[in-house]
């Protein structure tokens, strides 16, 4: 079983940028594909990046494309986002997920347990 961390959250102006990491604690991570959703206020949570197991294949919402970029070192179990021009509609809880699938269109296994990113216009 995976158990995932997220930090790298915060506050930052429109234009900005933010990484985020996901640390996972299990042995089994380098096995999962894995992936970043979001859940702005008062809305669903939404996708926006995966990677697969191998660095391979690479999947991201339109909102992010150009902007966000999904990278994983898998000898430290770690998943990031780094988060580049930022926009005020940016503002979530940020998860990362692991998944046996493709993360943009299969279930997720499980799931971070958040980071707030908040950005001011």
């Amino acid at each position: 079983q995976e158990q995932m961390v997220e930090s790298g959250g915060g506050l930052v102006q429109a234009g900005g940028a933010l990484r985020l990491s996901c640390v996972a604690s299990g042995r089994t991570f380098s096995r999962y594909h894995m992936g970043w959703f979001r859940q702005p206020p008062g809305k669903e949570r939404e996708f926006v990046a995966s990677l697969s197991r191998a660095v391979a294949i690479v999947n991201y919402a339109d909102s992010v494309k150009g902007r966000f970029t999904i990278s994983r070192d898998n000898g430290k179990n770690t998943l990031y986002l780094q988060m580049n021009t930022l926009e005020p509609e940016d503002t979530a809880v940020y998860y990362c997920a692991a998944c046996s699938g493709l993360c943009v269109s299969t279930p997720v296994n499980y799931w971070g347990q958040g980071t707030q990113v908040a950005v001011s216009s």
